[in-house]
């Protein structure tokens, strides 16, 4: 499987998501390509995996590469420009979240997506979570009882990694389309649309510059209302002082409540009482990602995640965003 990698100066090329490094260590995988319009970014990540190709335009390195498959990452105000040169050439894709500035390039892409029949995925990990498998059983047995709320938080460390990182346009509004929660509101909202399985509404929304001064939002909280009257409180921030994370996902019934927290503990509670346990999984959520979604390309299966999922939470954060005031 011959891969080729669009604008790898974004940090998930390399770190937190590190795609390359994922899709390096599969068998049977090659890096045929990497590009990025900075020269020296893409050396830099060449020599951090073994050498492939640079190229500071992806349209010569598609045509002398020829790739099975491609990497699509990139600076938001550039992505939709990309899938659609993908789409109308004819490469099967992953591409990061969440593929455009707004919902309405997001749109046009799932719409050319369908129209093709192409296999466009990405990559949501928290779906793979033990949280995730096991509020899914205790919701298929009933658990729960009718649910009551869900929450999240999702904090992770100052967004000054993203100019260590080499993706300094996340902190420009205009190419980035926005801070915490256009970046990591993907994560948490695909999360409660995946366990109520319903639609939602954002009813209510603030963001906070606060505690970094930088142009784009460093907090955000979402309130949501699934279609079936589920509640639901979103919490990002790039707040964390030091690189770990802070987080927690709940979800809650008449008759059961199951936490996870972000030491990979759950506790889980009900009429019974209540019980702690481990819930580490066995390998990062990334890698397990990743390499679903090369097997359902390989196996000639739709992608696990689709260009439609992203679409449902890009329009969600759309919505939080029109409820708050832009600065």
């Amino acid at each position: 499987m011959r891969i080729a990698a669009i604008e790898v100066s974004h940090w998930h090329s390399l770190y937190d998501a590190a795609y390359l490094r994922v899709l390096s260590a599969l068998p049977d995988v090659e890096l045929v390509g990497l590009h990025d319009r900075d020269a020296a970014v893409a050396a830099k990540r060449a020599r951090e995996l073994g050498g492939p190709p640079t190229f500071t335009d992806y349209r010569e390195m598609l045509a002398r590469t020829k790739p099975d498959f491609v990497v699509a990452l990139g600076r938001h105000s550039g992505m939709a420009a990309t899938a659609h040169y993908l789409l109308d050439h004819g490469f099967p894709f992953m591409m990061e979240k969440p593929m455009g500035l707004n919902a309405g390039e997001v749109s046009e892409i799932a719409d050319k997506v369908v129209a093709r029949n192409a296999f466009v995925a990405l990559a949501f990990p928290q779906r793979y979570s033990p949280f995730v498998a096991r509020a899914r059983r205790m919701l298929a047995d009933g658990a729960f009882g009718p649910l009551s709320h869900l929450y999240f938080r999702l904090n992770r460390p100052t967004s000054a990694r993203y100019p260590a990182w080499d993706s300094p346009w996340m902190l420009d509004p205009a190419e980035a389309g926005g801070g915490c929660l256009r970046n990591l509101g993907a994560h948490v909202l695909d999360m409660f649309l995946h366990l109520t399985g319903d639609e939602a509404t954002v009813t209510g929304a603030q963001l906070s510059h606060h505690a970094l001064g930088q142009r784009v939002e460093d907090f955000a909280s979402v309130l949501l209302r699934s279609a079936s009257g589920v509640l639901g409180v979103v919490e990002l921030g790039n707040t964390v002082p030091y690189a770990g994370s802070d987080s927690e996902w709940k979800i809650a019934g008449r008759d059961a409540i199951l936490v996870h927290y972000h030491d990979d503990t759950m506790r889980l509670i009900t009429t019974r009482g209540e019980e702690v346990f481990a819930a580490r999984p066995a390998e990062a959520l990334y890698s397990t990602a990743v390499r679903d979604i090369v097997d359902h390309w390989r196996r000639g299966e739709p992608p696990p995640v689709r260009v439609h999922d992203c679409l449902r939470v890009v329009r969600l954060i759309d919505q939080a965003y029109d409820l708050t005031p832009r600065t």
